[in-house]
């Protein structure tokens, strides 16, 4: 298990880019300046521009020139801050998260939060790949506790190792009053850094932000 970051979120390699673009920002600089000799040189003597258009013009150029450096001092400083989150959340790798994402199978069984819609009388487990199709569809506890996901199919038989979607549907004298989404557990396996910010990877690769997380618990 380790940490990683996005290359262009260290402050290392935001030194480069920010040089990159002050050369940018002096190249622009420079040809403006020999549009506006050539706008100069080459206008009517009968009729010159006015002294103020230049001002203008000038005003203008320097305003980008502004919101290009700010633009550079705001993406430094996020990347600063995606790196103190990272390190923030670097002690929760090895514990196991709970989250509503993909829940991950690969023969091992998983605990599963359900909660069954207050006044059901039947709950029933609605599990799907990642194609949207319904593998499996099993009965399960009315009363919201943990319970152990086995992994198996319609037919009896363990789903092939991957990550499915599950959701609960609550029944009231047979008639169904809600789907919701199940939570699941699993192992925070890596922290990683992008432009969004902070990322958990656990495992089979589901990818989640730290605030879908509702609950951390050390490894059973």
């Amino acid at each position: 298990m380790e940490i990683t970051t996005s290359p262009f979120q260290t402050p290392a390699a935001t030194a480069p880019k920010q040089a990159s673009a002050n050369t940018k920002i002096s190249s622009d600089f420079d040809t403006f300046l020999k549009m506006l000799t050539t706008q100069i040189q080459n206008q009517d003597p009968l009729n010159p521009i006015d002294s103020a258009d230049y001002a203008v013009q000038l005003a203008t150029f320097s305003s980008v020139e502004q919101q290009t450096l700010t633009n550079q001092k705001l993406d430094a400083l996020a990347g600063l801050m995606g790196v103190q989150g990272m390190a923030q959340l670097a002690p929760w790798v090895g514990q196991e998260a709970r989250s509503a994402a993909p829940a991950y199978m690969n023969g091992t069984p998983v605990t599963l939060q359900p909660t069954p819609q207050a006044g059901a009388d039947r709950a029933i487990l609605v599990v799907k790949d990642k194609g949207g199709n319904t593998v499996a569809r099993e009965d399960v506890p009315t009363q919201s506790a943990p319970y152990s996901w086995t992994g198996t199919g319609a037919t009896g038989a363990p789903l092939p190792t991957g990550t499915y979607s599950l959701s609960l549907e609550s029944y009231t004298q047979g008639v169904q009053i809600a789907t919701t989404p199940v939570q699941s557990y699993a192992r925070i396996q890596e922290v990683q850094t992008g432009p969004s910010g902070p990322r958990l990877i656990l495992a089979g690769g589901v990818s989640l932000s730290a605030d879908e997380i509702t609950a951390l618990r050390s490894p059973n």
